[in-house]
């Protein structure tokens, strides 16, 4: 019998300052610092946090630098976990094999393909070009705009001129191996994902990040995206200090859906 796909979790580290952070996504601002609200601020380094995914064997996550003097910090945690750690964050085609020389599995972009908020299919295919296709995820960050999503850039700040449609998804495929959406609005809110977003446009591994809040939202994402899409778990994660979700359950059933 073929195995049949099943959502499966997928562990993130998020970066700010060089500090394992999660915060509300829509808050992030270069005109307002103030204005950025923290959900979590971790004791423990991101080379912990790496550590930690690769000894329960967690496969598929991602680092996201979130601004400036995040380096060292993603360079420990790739550095612990070579090759199990995809790596995004101010990645352009002139440093993109930089971060996969030090232990990145794969790199992720989005700002560099919208030079000026408009997409540059010239600098997609050099990026996929330098680093080739099986190791370019496209993070297809969005924000809703009426009843659109468009893509966000420069750390969700900038509205792209990018529709997220099967068509622009489509288009991206081609070049990509995988995508990471990031779902903005809902990011850091822990009230539940935006469920649709995770309609049947995908046709390549694609990872959802953006407002989980239960052990059960895996299931849901399973349904909605026949098995397509897997799902990240932020603030809602014990191991962020979060109530809701237990990290060792979202281990035990990803152990449990290897083994069926």
């Amino acid at each position: 019998m073929a195995h049949c796909k099943r959502s499966t979790f997928r562990p993130c580290i998020d970066l700010h300052d060089g500090q394992v952070k999660q915060i509300v996504g829509g808050t992030l601002s270069d005109d307002d610092p103030n204005a950025l609200k923290t959900n979590f601020v971790a004791s423990q380094s991101a080379g912990d946090f790496a550590r930690l995914y690769k000894d329960n064997n967690l496969h598929g996550g991602h680092v996201i630098k979130l601004g400036p003097r995040n380096d060292d910090a993603a360079k420990e945690a790739l550095a612990a976990w070579p090759g199990g750690l995809q790596i995004g964050g101010g990645i352009t085609a002139a440093n993109a094999q930089e971060w996969l020389d030090v232990g990145a599995s794969k790199i992720i972009v989005t700002s560099y393909l919208f030079p000026a908020a408009k997409f540059s299919r010239e600098r997609l295919e050099a990026i996929s070009k330098a680093v080739g296709k099986d190791n370019l995820v496209i993070d297809v960050s969005c924000r809703r705009r009426g009843d659109k999503w468009l893509v966000a850039m420069n750390k969700w700040q900038d509205i792209t001129d990018m529709e997220v449609c099967k068509e622009s998804l489509d288009l991206l495929s081609e070049y990509c191996r995988q995508f990471l959406i990031h779902a903005a609005d809902v990011e850091g809110l822990c009230q539940g994902i935006d469920e649709e977003l995770l309609g049947e446009w995908v046709t390549i591994p694609t990872t959802y990040a953006g407002g989980a809040k239960h052990v059960s939202d895996l299931a849901l994402v399973n349904s909605l995206s026949n098995g397509k899409v897997d799902l990240t778990y932020g603030s809602a994660l014990d191991i962020f200090g979060g109530k809701l979700v237990k990290f060792q359950e979202l281990v035990d059933m990803t152990r449990k859906d290897e083994i069926q």
